[in-house]
């Protein structure tokens, strides 16, 4: 075989050439080399590792060479206080496993305020990995705002449940609203999408009374934690009608999934015409996460950011929820080809973590044979309701005039040389999910706050009674 027939095969070929898509995008793609060493512990199942098996996956099958290389900046404590309260992040700041085994009669009452522990573990490392999650998102906003990339990746971010004042569904920091505030100092209006299986309500809450920032999320409603999202959460005030849930069921697969989304959010950008999007790639979509509930493959996930590459708008892609790594890895992968505007193989080069995605070895993930509870009663009535709810919109709402704020000021950090392979790790035979899946199964549903279990079309009929 010819070296650049060798080469297609193993760093991708191009997309197909249909529509806007086929254009070219300049990506920047930020990462921090072994972010696993600032914030590990088995007894906290986002592990950043998920970040990087992701960036080895990239590098080997050479989409490193077709973006902008940027280490995140460590955000500081008053980049992160732009959302959070100041005593919340002077606490995750100052706290630590050794201070709390001292003093943990002192620090119970801010530990039971601030929601830690139990769940949201105090380790070594934390507000480190913190500030580098929010200074990847905050730095992906800043090089949007600049024009210096037209879609930008924060894999390390995308965490979406924590509120102001605390922390919630394993998330401390939530660097997506610290990434869009920093939107909103150059751009009118804000979309944010959520693709996690858990319903995005950090970033609603935070936008909900405002009709700068859209927030749209695609989620399992129910008996299934946080517990909100419902179709009828709309916002209020100023916000009326600019907060979209699409409450769903178990068994979601591509095509359900794409007849919805495809249609709301072509709507959504007629009618708002955002002049930025936030994407929330949380993997715990996809069949076979350990949390999650519903049926979508690699490529059925990946449809969502193909769709939005194609309206040609400055994008953010950030990470999310995902519980089994090496599913995550192959999404998160994939989606950063997509990006690209490559297909890559669908056998995986060889790695240093090869052995994670056996028996395969395959980029792709199968769909299983669950069923999908998702009638289609129900998506018509889900759909028929939320482009009504967009037709009560006006078309393109106005910010007032304001004087800009100042945009952070990015440090520049040195460039790491992509092609120097990290310290391989050897796989014991033993975990071969790379996380303890059965652990986080029961730690994050335990936490899952009680729903009404009707469907979402009897409710939708009994207001209509």
């Amino acid at each position: 075989m010819a070296t650049r027939e060798r080469a297609e095969i193993e760093n991708g070929v191009s997309l197909p050439s249909v529509g806007m898509d086929a254009n070219k995008r300049r990506v920047t793609y930020f990462y921090k080399p072994n972010i696993d060493a600032h914030y590990h512990g088995e007894e906290y199942p986002m592990n950043p590792f998920r970040v990087d098996i992701t960036h080895n996956l990239i590098v080997h099958y050479g989409l490193h060479r077709l973006m902008q290389i940027n280490r995140p900046f460590l955000a500081d404590k008053v980049d992160i206080a732009r959302f959070h309260s100041d005593d919340y992040v002077e606490f995750l700041s100052t706290v630590s496993p050794q201070i709390l085994a001292e003093n943990f009669d002192s620090n119970y009452c801010q530990l039971k305020r601030f929601n830690i522990g139990g769940d949201f573990p105090i380790l070594n490392g934390l507000f480190d990995f913190c500030r580098v999650s929010a200074g990847g998102s905050i730095g992906a906003a800043v090089c949007l705002n600049c024009s210096n990339a037209d879609i930008t990746i924060n894999w390390a971010g995308g965490w979406h449940h924590a509120k102001k004042t605390k922390a919630s569904g394993f998330c401390y920091v939530n660097d997506i609203v610290l990434g869009i505030l920093e939107l909103l100092k150059v751009h009118r209006r804000v979309l944010y999408i959520d693709i996690d299986v858990h319903h995005g309500d950090g970033v609603e809450e935070a936008f909900y009374t405002t009709d700068r920032v859209m927030t749209v999320s695609f989620h399992k409603f129910g008996d299934f934690f946080p517990g909100t999202g419902h179709i009828k959460d709309i916002g209020v005030g100023a916000g009326k009608n600019y907060s979209l849930n699409v409450p769903l069921n178990d068994g979601l697969d591509d095509e359900t999934f794409r007849g919805l989304f495809r249609p709301i959010i072509q709507k959504v950008m007629d009618v708002y015409q955002p002049d930025a999007v936030v994407l929330q790639c949380g993997a715990d979509s996809l069949s076979g996460d350990r949390l999650g509930c519903f049926n979508l493959t690699v490529k059925g996930h990946a449809d969502c950011l193909r769709f939005l590459r194609s309206f040609n708008v400055p994008l953010m892609v950030l990470g999310g929820g995902g519980y089994t790594v090496r599913n995550v890895a192959r999404c998160w992968c994939y989606e950063t080809a997509v990006a690209v505007g490559v297909e890559p193989s669908p056998k995986l080069p060889y790695n240093e973590y090869y052995e994670y995605f056996g028996p395969d070895y395959n980029l792709h993930v199968e769909p299983s044979t669950m069923e999908n509870l998702n009638t289609p009663r129900d998506l018509e009535k889900i759909r028929n309701t939320l482009l009504e709810q967009l037709s009560r919109l006006p078309h393109a709402p106005s910010a007032p005039f304001q004087t800009t704020p100042s945009v952070i000021e990015v440090p520049e950090e040195e460039e790491e040389d992509m092609d120097v392979r990290p310290k391989r790790r050897i796989w014991s035979g033993e975990d071969f999910d790379s996380d303890h899946d059965d652990d986080m199964a029961s730690s994050k549903n335990s936490d899952l706050t009680a729903q009404t279990s009707r469907s979402v079309a009897d409710d939708m009929d009994e207001d209509k009674d």
